[in-house]
């Protein structure tokens, strides 16, 4: 179950099948209490038709965030073989899928070091400067300002720059490198 949690490879098709078990499962509990009532008082007038009506809403959520997951793209296996070899010491996040009000960006992976952010998108129709300054937005609202966000969708290039990023061996600030990862899990998928 580690490939669920948010940032590990893997998470979106983990994560995806375990919503879609879930919201089987809410509409199935529903439709079984719907039916016990109708069974036991020959009408739909009783109290498991109300339970059930209520138990509706959260099969109704449960079944947007399916939709959301079923939508969302992780990292393929290919792109992660070759960002495992250049990432080196770095810290990476797979599978981010940031959602806004105009648009949703799907990152492959990301990384954050010092006040560096560096993203690749497998999505050739992601908006890339859309998802950075939609990254720096939701980042100055959380307080890092002064932030260098680069995303890009080409491979080669973006090992390249995770290649360059640990070869400078900078002295970073740890606690808030993991305090901006943790913003970036907040505001994703």
């Amino acid at each position: 179950m580690n490939k669920a949690v948010k940032g590990n490879y893997g998470y979106i098709n983990t994560k995806r099948k375990l919503v879609i078990l879930r919201t089987i499962l809410f509409f199935a509990i529903s439709l079984a209490l719907f039916a016990a009532g109708i069974l036991t008082t020959h009408t739909r007038r009783n109290l498991l038709t109300v339970v059930a009506v209520l138990g509706a809403l959260p099969s109704c959520k449960s079944l947007v965030n399916m939709i959301i997951f079923i939508r969302a793209k992780g990292c393929s296996d290919s792109a992660y073989k070759q960002i495992k070899e250049a990432e080196g010491h770095l810290i990476g996040m797979y599978d981010m899928y940031f959602t806004s009000y105009q648009k949703n960006y799907a990152l492959s992976h990301m990384v954050v070091e010092d006040h560096i952010i560096l993203g690749f998108t497998e999505d050739i129709k992601c908006d890339l400067s859309g998802c950075r300054d939609h990254l720096e937005t939701m980042l100055k609202q959380a307080g890092f300002k002064d932030m260098t966000i680069t995303i890009t969708n080409e491979l080669s290039k973006y090992c390249d720059q995770l290649s360059n990023l640990n070869e400078k061996n900078q002295d970073c600030d740890a606690a808030r490198d993991d305090e901006i990862r943790i913003a970036l899990y907040d505001i994703s998928l």
